[in-house]
């Protein structure tokens, strides 16, 4: 797209420039050279990506947990592997949101729309992230979380070549409307859904954990070209695991095993598994 309004401005400029047009007056002027400050303003606020950071903060996130998570975003953005990717970028920057999620109805942005092109806005936006404090709440709606992502790229001033919403959370949604509904209402818009299945701790009663929620995210959560899945197993890689999803994103790459999504394909998991636990725990 940029080659495009360059080539027309090189053109318009050239019509003036090879003899026998006159010049135009003050006025003519002013009209001429709008178009290349209209192209020029587009290109300004062309980026690589509009990435939306989703992050839970359900109960069952330890405090550790959380504040390994938010150090982990920030220094994933600050970290020179990050900027080097930043820079191979055909426009050399992104757009950046961060909101943390929990129930259907909470949601709440910590870092609105910022434009990451080099260290010094990499190292604004890990400062305002790690500045908020940290909170917990209820429940687990990663539907709610979609659906709140959604109207966000609408409200970005700058326009990406891709629009992706990155997910972490470490338990299936067991509040608000069904995943996939959300999943597929997303993918429809040709936002691309990734994930950041967090299974650091074994399955437990209390927290409504379940087994295999790497699967579940692959077949319930995540959708789009070039879609991925990237698990934490381990406290200890929480941080390299963080980096490693955001450098993919920012670079519009996927890992050597990306998951392939078959229309036809059973899903491994029961999607309303979470809805399902819930209910026959509480009745509800």
């Amino acid at each position: 797209m940029r080659l495009l309004f360059s080539i027309g401005a090189v053109l318009v400029a050239g019509m003036f420039a090879g003899g026998g047009i006159a010049a135009p007056g003050p006025k003519f002027e002013s009209s001429r050279n709008q178009p290349q400050r209209l192209a020029a303003d587009k290109d300004a606020q062309t980026v690589d990506v509009e990435l939306i950071l989703a992050v839970d903060v359900s109960y069952s996130m330890d405090m550790d947990e959380l504040a390994i998570q938010r150090e982990g975003y920030a220094q994933a953005i600050q970290s020179k592997e990050f900027l080097q990717a930043l820079k191979l970028g055909p426009n050399g920057r992104i757009a950046v949101t961060y909101f943390e999620w929990a129930a259907s109805s909470d949601q709440k942005i910590i870092i609105p729309w910022r434009l990451v092109d080099g260290p010094e806005t990499a190292d604004a936006v890990a400062a305002e992230i790690m500045k908020t404090p940290i909170r917990r709440a209820s429940r687990t709606s990663i539907s709610g979380a979609i659906n709140f992502a959604m109207p966000l790229f609408d409200e970005d001033p700058y326009r990406g070549l891709r629009r992706v919403i990155d997910i972490s959370g470490d338990g299936p949604n067991n509040n608000g409307g069904p995943v996939t509904v959300a999943r597929d209402a997303a993918l429809e818009k040709g936002i691309v859904i990734n994930g950041l299945p967090i299974m650091v701790k074994e399955p437990s009663y209390s927290t409504m954990d379940i087994d295999n929620l790497d699967f579940y995210y692959e077949d319930c959560v995540i959708g789009g070209p070039g879609s991925f899945v990237i698990t934490i197993k381990d406290r200890d890689k929480f941080k390299e695991a963080i980096r490693t999803k955001l450098l993919m994103e920012v670079a519009g790459r996927t890992p050597e095993r990306p998951v392939m999504r078959v229309a036809d394909k059973e899903p491994r998991v029961n999607c309303l598994i979470g809805e399902k636990i819930w209910s026959d725990r509480w009745g509800r």
